[in-house]
């Protein structure tokens, strides 16, 4: 059996890395890691983290490239590997752009596409943007779906979707932080060395969702720099700052320069984990750290108004606080106040599976 697994950016490399081991190390089936390019420089980053290699690059990510543009480089990219491989299944995780032209590509083609991490639901069009339709229509396509929880399943069968397509495999993120967690770390020689690791609390920031591109930015920052003031005794705050000009240009003009407050260029995967793992808290847009930090039993507050991981929610590890900065303000302090409330949220149950998604997706793969 022949499976064409394609990646664009980091996120969908981290989790589909396991899937690609186990498919790798199985002698009836012959695999391809594609990547179109999406987030070129950090895919290739974790690659190396993890010591394996991709099979082709389409390079396809050009500077100032649209959501069109982009769709459009994948659909036409793609089609020469399509012709030459004639995979018997295409691989896509997520729900980024890269995840749904490349399945509309197979479908074009009349290849089977298997979904990883189907499911996920915020049930609002533009939140997040463009990854709700993305999803949506990878997940209308795909005649395998791997849905990380229960709740993933059941908005698909809500759907219509098959029941015999569906599958509950869990997350091939706990897949990819446990072996992640096997690999030595040297902390004196990482991009953390120089943190006040021991001395301060931590707490780590993320934001770089479309959706919140200029004004809900704006007032994240204004929240952080908030925080930063009120907690200048004893929390430092780090910011691993997306690449997006348009996220950097905001948070290095509102953020450069605030005492106990660390920019960082984006960080590779492992610092990532282990910066997670040193955290106190978390404030984050990404769908991933939603994921991850439970994992690492570390308390979530999201940046949105809405998320399509519910579970996190459910199970207390995760809080929905959105982008206004009185609301980021007061909950964050609640979580840095009260010992008894970050506890409970760093000590909920995570939902997210037990680290063996990548092995049941390649057996049902198998028995397709």
């Amino acid at each position: 059996m022949k499976i064409m697994v394609v990646a664009g950016t980091r996120p969908e490399v981290i989790k589909l890395i396991p899937v690609v081991r186990r498919l790798r190390a199985a002698p009836d089936m012959e695999t391809v890691f594609c990547l179109t390019g999406q987030h070129r420089e950090m895919a290739e980053e974790v690659l190396g983290v993890f010591g394996m290699e991709r099979d082709l690059d389409l390079s396809l990510m050009t500077a100032d490239q649209t959501l069109s543009g982009l769709t459009a480089a994948i659909l036409t990219g793609i089609q020469p590997a399509l012709d030459a491989l004639r995979p018997d299944w295409l691989l896509v995780q997520g729900d980024t752009t890269t995840v749904m032209a490349a399945a509309l590509a197979a479908f074009y083609n009349r290849i089977r596409v298997g979904h990883v991490e189907a499911g996920l639901r915020s049930f609002q069009k533009w939140a997040p943007y463009p990854e709700e339709i993305n999803r949506r229509i990878a997940g209308t396509i795909a005649d395998l779906h791997f849905a990380p929880t229960a709740g993933a399943r059941e908005n698909l069968l809500a759907e219509g979707v098959e029941p015999r397509t569906v599958h509950v495999t869990g997350n091939t993120v706990i897949d990819a932080l446990r072996l992640a967690a096997e690999l030595p770390f040297d902390l004196a020689r990482s991009p953390l060395a120089g943190l006040p690791f021991g001395t301060k609390e931590i707490v780590t920031i993320t934001a770089h969702r479309r959706e919140n591109f200029g004004r809900p930015l704006e007032d994240i920052c204004e929240a952080v720099a908030a925080l930063a003031e009120r907690y200048r005794a004893r929390v430092h705050f780090v910011y691993p700052v997306h690449l997006n000009p348009r996220v950097r240009s905001v948070v290095f003009a509102r953020l450069r320069g605030v005492e106990n407050l660390t920019l960082l260029d984006p960080l590779d995967y492992l610092s990532m984990v282990q910066l997670v793992r040193r955290s106190a808290l978390i404030l984050t847009d990404s769908g991933g750290l939603q994921e991850e930090a439970p994992g690492l039993g570390v308390p979530v507050l999201v940046l949105r108004g809405v998320t399509e991981r519910p579970e996190g929610v459910a199970s207390g590890n995760v809080r929905l606080v959105g982008t206004d900065p009185e609301t980021i303000l007061r909950e964050t302090s609640r979580v840095l106040d009260d010992e008894t409330a970050r506890r409970a949220m760093a000590g909920a149950v995570n939902p997210y599976g037990d680290g063996r998604a990548a092995e049941r997706i390649v057996e049902l793969l198998r028995n397709s």
